[in-house]
């Protein structure tokens, strides 16, 4: 997927690799990118949507993630690596949010934007949010990060905080959780509060991104 046009969660996760594991995610994304040009794409779709599309029917009681992920892997032995890690990680977070109350969650306002990147000749694509309203009539939106690596730390969260804000500014902010699945872990702005130069700091890390894929993209020319 060109830098370009990127799902928020990718772009999360290059912008805070350490710089070997960038340079090949990278490397990877380019040649993706002339096989792409070459010809149609072949590609079974997104890896992580299945799984996502579990959990959501979990949260709502329409499904069990257990059975469904083993039924997932059942289907594609690609997933058995990574899918048992997104489960264990999503229940840990869901089963303590549960904790709370008995009373079933309401299915929110389905949500996704493209946010053009002030600056920048980029747009950042937000979708797989789940939207949810508690027993107690409290209202979340949570935007999942897949990554096993890096770790979702509270700086690359910050800034993904600081995007949803943009991309949704009719929510109030206080809603919005991103959660880092495999470690079960939320980012809230209350925890995570902004400091007021996200958009300077997100636009300069996303163009160094881009200068240093162009500068790869010449290998292959």
């Amino acid at each position: 997927m060109a830098l370009e046009k990127i799902h928020l969660r990718k772009l999360l996760k290059l912008l805070f690799l350490d710089e070997k594991q960038r340079r090949s995610a990278l490397r990877s994304d380019i040649r993706e990118d002339l096989r792409r040009e070459e010809g149609p794409d072949g590609g079974g779709g997104d890896f992580y949507a299945p799984f996502w599309a579990d959990a959501k029917a979990h949260v709502f009681g329409r499904g069990d993630l257990t059975s469904a992920t083993n039924a997932r892997i059942a289907a594609n032995s690609r997933r058995a690596n990574l899918y048992p890690q997104l489960r264990d990680g999503f229940l840990l977070w869901w089963n303590e949010r549960r904790r709370w109350t008995n009373e079933p969650f309401g299915l929110g306002p389905s949500l996704k934007s493209q946010f053009p990147f002030p600056g920048l000749d980029a747009i950042v694509k937000v979708d797989s949010v789940l939207s949810v309203t508690d027993g107690g009539g409290e209202e979340f939106v949570v935007y999942s990060y897949f990554a096993p690596e890096p770790i979702l730390s509270p700086e690359a969260a910050r800034l993904g905080l600081w995007l949803l804000t943009q991309a949704f500014p009719t929510i109030p902010a206080e809603e919005f959780r991103i959660l880092d699945v495999i470690r079960g872990t939320t980012f809230s702005l209350d925890r995570t509060p902004l400091t007021g130069d996200e958009e300077v700091e997100f636009r300069s890390r996303y163009a160094r991104l881009i200068q240093e894929r162009d500068k790869l993209r010449k290998e292959y020319d």
